[in-house]
């Protein structure tokens, strides 16, 4: 299956940590809080993949809601990243392997039946994303 080449372009510069990201016509900034060293110009890359995550989860709970006439009003989703041992986030217990968790609380408005909230849970975790964060990656590095 054949999926449209996505790309961003990331500069940095004298502005120590800061980031300029370049996607198509949108231009945004990148940067570390001040307890990092940063000036918080802009969000950190956790919090960028944060919301990659919960825009792609929303995006895509208004399509399936959409496409089958259900009364979705809104989406809100709320997501926390931090590294805990595994058993922390859903490994097996004792397993004290540092791992990265992230946390999605979803809330749906709209008089939706309980079927159809269900449905849309299941939908959430199918978003291009999230299938990606749960898919091997591999990351090619040229210079």
């Amino acid at each position: 299956m054949n999926h449209p080449k996505e790309s961003a372009t990331v500069r940095g510069g004298k502005t120590h940590f800061v980031q300029e990201i370049q996607i198509r016509e949108h231009r945004l900034l990148s940067d570390e809080p001040p307890e990092l060293g940063g000036g918080d110009k802009g969000p950190n890359p956790y919090e960028l993949l944060l919301a990659a995550l919960g825009s792609c989860t929303s995006i895509t709970l208004r399509m399936y809601a959409d496409r089958k006439g259900w009364p979705l009003e809104s989406v809100e989703v709320r997501l926390t990243h931090e590294k805990v041992p595994a058993e922390e986030c859903g490994g097996e217990a004792g397993d004290r392997t540092p791992m990265d968790c992230f946390t999605r609380k979803i809330h749906l408005e709209g008089p939706l039946d309980e079927e159809q909230r269900s449905r849309l849970l299941e939908i959430a975790n199918r978003c291009p994303v999230h299938r990606t964060l749960h898919s091997e990656v591999r990351v090619r590095t040229e210079l």
